[in-house]
């Protein structure tokens, strides 16, 4: 008797799969011009890059493909770094950049197609662009009479819900809106979010997933299914759970680990700072929040970006295997609580990092990832309890999970 199982179907189908799959999705699209919207991940179950796929479906007409942040092919490494339009070699349509000379689709990029096709893997949290970038083709593609599908995708983070609020006059391309940081939700989800606060008049359409169960294995990324940056580095399913998180570091002098092989998944690094002091004084300030996973001392020295060649002295988030406690993790508080045990330990730090963030140049680069100043006001404040941001957190979250209830799809 064979040991060899047979393999199965993957055990949720993205939206991907499941247009290519039934040629009644599809019909809505035949004698229309069709745009997609893509990166790296942008595959199907047998890793097949969606452009190839729509490209191979003969009752699909690809006029036009678009790339976000990163590009298309997924290729520049860091904020700030912008991809140039160019012309697709096999299929011979133009390749249109959303974060180059624009950030919104201009009326030349809207009028190459009739229907904008959106198939980007989120990590979940409002200051990953991609969010932002499918408002902008929301408003953009209403002004003209324009149709936008989302393929949807699982959020990895599942439904986890966590951080402040944006407060208005707080916009930016790392905020569409009055979210928290982790919005708990996916693309599909989210672009309903966007029609309804921002009142946005637009025909759009979900292919939603089948059998995506956010609290079930993987607790929002599917067991079955390989990972694939989508972004240079979304190294893995650890980084997009900590992401809520890490991500302030960008607006911080300590590195986040960009110049090494798992950028986004430590506290901090840096050449002087004592990570073992900094972890004790973590667990003496707010023991509560460090629970849901595992924090290591670690050492590295980056290749390139803050400290580069140096070594750096940080601590490792590990929200991975039997570390991982999904209801319980909560990065965005274990970040905050990284930077006070830093500010305790060392008042005189220059944490906050001055300099241009996203395009803004007014504010400190923390203020605009963090959607206004009330996190760095907390970390700067001596007498600031761990009581004090739960109470302004926790009552944004709970705003957050009834605002977004009656649009829920799974």
């Amino acid at each position: 008797m064979s040991n060899h199982s047979v393999k199965s179907g993957p055990s949720v189908r993205f939206g991907i799969d499941r247009l290519l799959a039934d040629p009644e999705l599809r019909a809505p699209l035949k004698g229309r011009r069709v745009a997609l919207l893509a990166h790296p991940a942008s595959v199907t179950a047998d890793l097949t890059h969606t452009l190839d796929a729509l490209a191979a479906c003969e009752d699909i007409s690809l006029s036009a493909a678009m790339g976000p942040q990163h590009g298309l092919k997924g290729d520049k490494q860091d904020n700030m770094v912008e991809s140039e339009d160019e012309t697709d070699p096999v299929y011979g349509i133009p390749v249109f950049s959303l974060y180059g000379e624009v950030r919104r689709p201009t009326g030349q990029m809207i009028s190459s197609a009739d229907v904008f096709i959106y198939d980007l893997q989120d990590l979940g949290c409002r200051i990953y662009t991609f969010a932002t970038t499918l408002l902008y083709l929301l408003e953009e593609a209403a002004k003209h009479g324009k149709e936008v599908w989302v393929l949807d995708r699982p959020n990895p983070a599942g439904r986890s819900v966590e951080g402040t609020t944006l407060i208005e006059g707080h916009e930016s391309f790392v905020g569409a809106g009055p979210m928290v940081m982790r919005h708990g939700l996916t693309m599909g989800e989210l672009g309903h979010w966007f029609i309804r606060h921002f009142n946005i008049d637009v025909a759009y359409r979900v292919i939603e997933m089948e059998g995506w169960q956010p609290d079930g294995p993987g607790f929002g990324w599917p067991t079955d299914r390989v990972w694939i940056n989508p972004s240079p580095n979304a190294a893995n399913v650890n980084m997009a759970r900590a992401y809520a998180g890490t991500v302030m570091i960008e607006g911080a002098t300590v590195s986040e680990g960009r110049g090494t092989t798992r950028p986004l998944e430590v506290l901090f690094g840096a050449p002087d700072l004592d990570a073992k002091r900094i972890m004790a004084e973590m667990e003496r300030v707010a023991p509560e929040w460090l629970v849901g996973c595992a924090l290591r001392e670690c050492w590295f020295e980056p290749t390139f970006h803050k400290h580069a060649g140096k070594l750096c002295s940080g601590l490792m988030i590990h929200a991975e295997g039997a570390f991982y406690d999904h209801d319980a993790f909560r990065p965005w508080r274990l970040q905050a609580l990284a930077f006070k045990a830093i500010r305790n330990l060392y008042p005189g730090y220059e944490l906050w990092r001055d300099f241009p963030y996203e395009y803004e140049f007014e504010r400190l680069a923390i203020d605009v990832i963090n959607g206004g100043p009330a996190l760095r006001e907390w970390v700067d404040d001596p007498d600031a309890t761990p009581a004090d941001l739960e109470g302004i957190a926790g009552a944004d979250e709970a705003a957050w999970r009834e605002a977004i209830a009656p649009i829920l799809l799974y």
